[in-house]
C-alpha cells in the first residue's frame, strides 16, 4: 500500500487547519469533547457517522475518523457508518480514498459491494458497505451519532440509543455525478472531511 503517499496527504491536510471556519470548529469541538469524555468514562469512544444513503459522506467520514485516531495514537476509538436507508458505497468515494493513498480492496461484488479499506499494513482493514445506522454490524448503544448530511440531520431527529448527537453536515458531491467535475469534486470533498476529522482528533 502507498504508505508514503498517505503520510504526505495527512501532513498536507494538517497544514490546512487554519482553513476551517470558526463555526465549523465549534461543531468539531463537540466531537472532540465526546471522544475525550467517552475515553475517560468508558475507556473507549464509539462513533457512527450517519448520512441518508450511507453511500458517500458517511463512509468518507468514518474512514478519516479511524485513520485520524490511529495517526494521533488515540486508542479504543471505533468509527462506524450508516444511513437512514441502505444503498451502496458509491465508487467515486472509494476512488477518492484511493487517490489519498489508502488501499481499496473489493471483497464482494453485487448491488451493495463490500470494500476492505487499509490505512496501515499492521492494522485491520475498515470494512465499507452500505447499511442503516442501526444495522447489527454497528455498535448499538452509547455512541456519538455524527450527522454528516442535512437530510439525515433533519429527517432523523431522534436516535434513542445514541449517547450524543452531533450535527456536522458536509456538501454532497453527488450534485456533480455525471459531470466533468465529478472526480475533482469527490477528491475535494474527501479532503474537506479528512481536514476536519484530523482537526477534531488533534484536539483530543
Amino acid at each position: 500500500m502507498e504508505t508514503q503517499q498517505l503520510e504526505k496527504y495527512i501532513e498536507s491536510v494538517k497544514a490546512e487547519f487554519d482553513q476551517i471556519p470558526k463555526e465549523r470548529k465549534v461543531r468539531l469541538n463537540q466531537l472532540t469533547a465526546f471522544i475525550k469524555t467517552s475515553l475517560q468514562d468508558k475507556g473507549k469512544a464509539n462513533l457512527i457517522l450517519i448520512c441518508t444513503h450511507n453511500s458517500r459522506r458517511s463512509h468518507l467520514s468514518q474512514v478519516w475518523a479511524q485513520v485520524a485516531a490511529f495517526h494521533y495514537n488515540i486508542k479504543n476509538v471505533n468509527a462506524y457508518s450508516g444511513g437512514t436507508e441502505a444503498t451502496a458505497m458509491f465508487p467515486m468515494a472509494a476512488l477518492a480514498l484511493k487517490n489519498a493513498g489508502l488501499q481499496i480492496n473489493k471483497l464482494a461484488d453485487g448491488s451493495n459491494p463490500v470494500y476492505g479499506i487499509k490505512y496501515h499494513p499492521d492494522e485491520p482493514a475498515i470494512i465499507g458497505f452500505s447499511k442503516t445506522y442501526d444495522d447489527s454490524f454497528n455498535v448499538q448503544h452509547g455512541f456519538a451519532a455524527v450527522m454528516t448530511c442535512t437530510h439525515a440531520d433533519e429527517n432523523c431527529p431522534l436516535i434513542p440509543t445514541a449517547a450524543q448527537r452531533i450535527s456536522l453536515p458536509f456538501d454532497d458531491p453527488k450534485a456533480f455525478d455525471g459531470t466533468p467535475q465529478q472526480e475533482e469534486k469527490y477528491i475535494e470533498r474527501c479532503r474537506d472531511i479528512a481536514r476536519e476529522m484530523f482537526y477534531a482528533f488533534s484536539q483530543v
